[in-house]
């Protein structure tokens, strides 16, 4: 059976586009995959975090996850730092990986050019430390955005420079695990392409939105001047809202907003109005298991502990095996 492992940085709440991009497809995986999904709270200190909002920031993307219906008993779910492994596997591999390739990172440069005054070692290495990630449970698959695809090669190329330094078929190489289908692309409230936290709070609806909030949203989302005449095409920013009401209306409610945009009489404050009530309506059964989950502490550390254990068991065995090759003594028990 296929490893696949997939990683979740902790920075604010879902979004639409992650719920009904990949967090769709990760719930059909887990009952097919030995899957294991994993918040990279490593990776946030590049930024520097408060301590208490790294935490509460992993409560937050736990608890999400669970909510949309990621299954503890199903999948490992785990927090990187709980598992001290990676850091080991992390610090071998930075010895077969040379400086000129990581600052030949396309992300490393963008990087560079935002953030000219934080250029620490950690987001140089930061294709390393997701190599260990993946490595570290010889995944095969792992599922990665065009932004992630060349650390992905970079993997690929570190597991077969460590199999070929030590004469050995021991790390997998992995490949990007492509989805039956295209994947489910939300677009932005303003028109600007899908639906992403880069793009600004306002043209992204989070798992977490209600009342004032939502409303405001969904309410200022862009517009145009209506339709010119019969059986106009909609520009992208109408075609935009009858998506988003696709996803949560009524089959006879886009009809009705259809035939309305067809013969000019529709009107944007009503089609507005009508997205909002449904997606508040959407929303509402997610938000109150996310607060449940949320405020349930013991049962957050119990979802926790259970991952921990699971993705360490699987952790030390690479970590056993991976010492041996390169030539250390066995660990003393």
């Amino acid at each position: 059976m296929d490893t696949i492992l997939s990683g979740m940085r902790p920075t604010g709440h879902l979004h639409l586009g992650n719920y009904f991009g990949a967090l769709t497809n990760f719930i059909k995986m887990q009952n097919d995959f030995n899957c294991y999904f994993f918040i990279a709270d490593y990776h946030m200190l590049t930024t520097h975090p408060n301590p208490s909002d790294l935490q509460d920031n992993v409560r937050i993307i736990l608890s999400e996850y669970l909510a949309s219906g990621l299954d503890a008993d199903k999948a490992t779910i785990y927090v990187q730092s709980m598992v001290p492994e990676v850091s080991e596997l992390y610090m071998y591999l930075n010895m077969i990986t040379y400086v000129g390739e990581l600052e030949r990172t396309s992300a490393f440069k963008e990087k560079v050019r935002q953030n000219p005054n934080n250029v620490n070692a950690g987001l140089l290495t930061y294709p390393t430390l997701m190599a260990a990630d993946i490595l570290l449970h010889r995944a095969t698959k792992v599922p990665v955005g065009k932004d992630q695809q060349q650390h992905l090669e970079m993997t690929r190329n570190i597991a077969e420079r460590f199999n070929r330094m030590y004469g050995v078929d021991y790390f997998p190489l992995p490949v990007a695990f492509n989805f039956e289908g295209e994947l489910v692309k939300i677009p932005s409230l303003d028109g600007n392409g899908k639906m992403s936290k880069s793009y600004g709070e306002k043209a992204t609806v989070y798992l977490t939105d209600e009342g004032n909030v939502l409303k405001k949203k969904i309410m200022s989302a862009k517009t145009d001047e209506g339709p010119q005449s019969m059986n106009s095409p909609k520009s992208i920013e109408i075609e935009n809202l009858f998506s988003l009401l696709k996803l949560v209306s009524s089959e006879d409610t886009v009809k009705h907003f259809e035939d309305a945009y067809a013969d000019c009489s529709i009107r944007y404050g009503d089609l507005k109005k009508q997205l909002l009530a449904d997606m508040d309506a959407f929303l509402q059964p997610i938000r109150e298991r996310i607060k449940e989950i949320y405020s349930d502490k013991a049962y957050l550390d119990k979802v926790i502990a259970i991952g921990t254990q699971k993705a360490r068991l699987s952790a030390q065995k690479t970590l056993k095996e991976v010492r041996e090759i390169i030539g250390f003594s066995p660990v003393m028990q």
